[in-house]
């Protein structure tokens, strides 16, 4: 709880306090202050928040540094996304990356002036009206190249770009996945089976078909499992990256001609609708078949049983693309591809021990 003195604006209130006070997020606070019209929460948060502020006499901090006026409080961000609104509150991996980039925003004083989702067709935007552009998942970076050919400042976040062109921020996925093959064939699974979901790339101001592409997870899948010699084609299950894709698909596995004894599901949302099939058809998790899985969500830790999981550092991808970029509107020249870490958080669903292969992978 806030002091007395700072309930009575005696001693201002800062936005991380009346985040913390309303239990909601810095990037939410500042969305608010923005009227920001894409934020999706409930009236009652909002009102929640902006009670707060008016109990505490908040009022936004005027910036009198010099470096950060000439630096940063001029430069003039946007962020492209690849998901829909509701793709995003479905999917607590692109919810996080975005948390990262606001709150990281709000730290460094920089203020996202507009948000633009690739999937909603034409983008009505001139590059001279932006200094910065952050592009979040899996956009065409053709298109991005030929709508702000004269921006020098881009960052892909999630998706490396085709190209050394562009600042990047991205987790290893591949080797991730290799990561956790070794682990599994280590416990004695050699019929390893991949659930996953189809991946394209948003075309931006064009009429053309999303150009699809394999995964990174799938293709290693692929790659390691043909150069041990199991390679099974009929081991591959691809869904709608959702549990609900998750529970149909897990149906189809339980069908198939040969069931395998582990599976590697491609993120959480789907491996809990996995997790609910084989609990149906009262299968058991790990004794009939082991489960390792991508994200570690915050409820990945509560399933039963609790889930075995890459932990990809979502947030602090978001928070980097923020920082890179910033560096590259003070100068740098040369483009950067940040690798953020993951690591393989063992549980029960997999049979392993929870202390070891829990190193970070690069």
């Amino acid at each position: 709880m806030l002091s007395a003195k700072k309930k009575l604006g005696v001693n201002m209130a800062t936005i991380r306090e009346i985040a913390r006070e309303a239990n909601v997020s810095i990037g939410i606070v500042s969305r608010i202050l923005n009227q920001d019209a894409s934020l999706s929460i409930k009236e009652e948060t909002r009102i929640r928040v902006l009670d707060v502020m008016e109990r505490c006499n908040y009022q936004p901090k005027k910036r009198s540094s010099k470096k950060n006026t000439e630096v940063v409080a001029k430069k003039n961000i946007v962020l492209l996304l690849a998901t829909s609104q509701q793709e995003e509150c479905n999917d607590p991996y692109y919810s996080a990356i975005r948390k990262g980039i606001e709150n990281q925003a709000m730290e460094s004083g920089v203020s996202i002036s507009k948000i633009i989702r690739a999937n909603r067709g034409r983008i009505a935007i001139s590059p001279m009206e932006l200094d910065g552009l952050i592009v979040v998942g899996n956009v065409d970076y053709h298109d991005v190249r030929s709508i702000f050919s004269n921006l020098n400042h881009i960052v892909f976040v999630d998706r490396a770009p085709q190209t050394s062109t562009f600042d990047c921020v991205v987790s290893n996925l591949g080797k991730a996945t290799e990561n956790v093959l070794q682990y599994l064939l280590k416990m004695g699974h050699h019929n390893i089976g991949f659930i996953g979901g189809r991946e394209s790339f948003c075309k931006i101001n064009s009429s053309a078909e999303p150009i699809e592409h394999l995964d990174e997870r799938l293709m290693t899948y692929k790659k390691i499992m043909q150069e041990k010699g199991y390679f099974d084609p009929a081991n591959i299950f691809m869904a709608d990256w959702t549990t609900a894709g998750g529970y149909e698909v897990m149906r189809q596995v339980l069908d198939s001609r040969k069931r395998p004894s582990a599976l590697l599901v491609a993120n959480d949302s789907m491996s809990i609708g996995v997790l609910r099939a084989l609990y149906e058809a009262n299968i058991r998790v790990p004794e009939d078949i082991a489960i390792v899985s991508f994200d570690d969500i915050e409820a990945a830790a509560y399933l039963h049983p609790p889930l075995t999981t890459v932990r990809l550092y979502t947030e602090e991808m978001g928070r980097r693309a923020v920082l890179v970029l910033l560096e590259r509107m003070r100068g740098r020249m040369l483009p950067l591809q940040t690798v953020i870490p993951s690591k393989l958080i063992v549980r029960e669903s997999c049979g392993g021990k929870p202390d070891e292969h829990c190193e970070y992978i690069l």
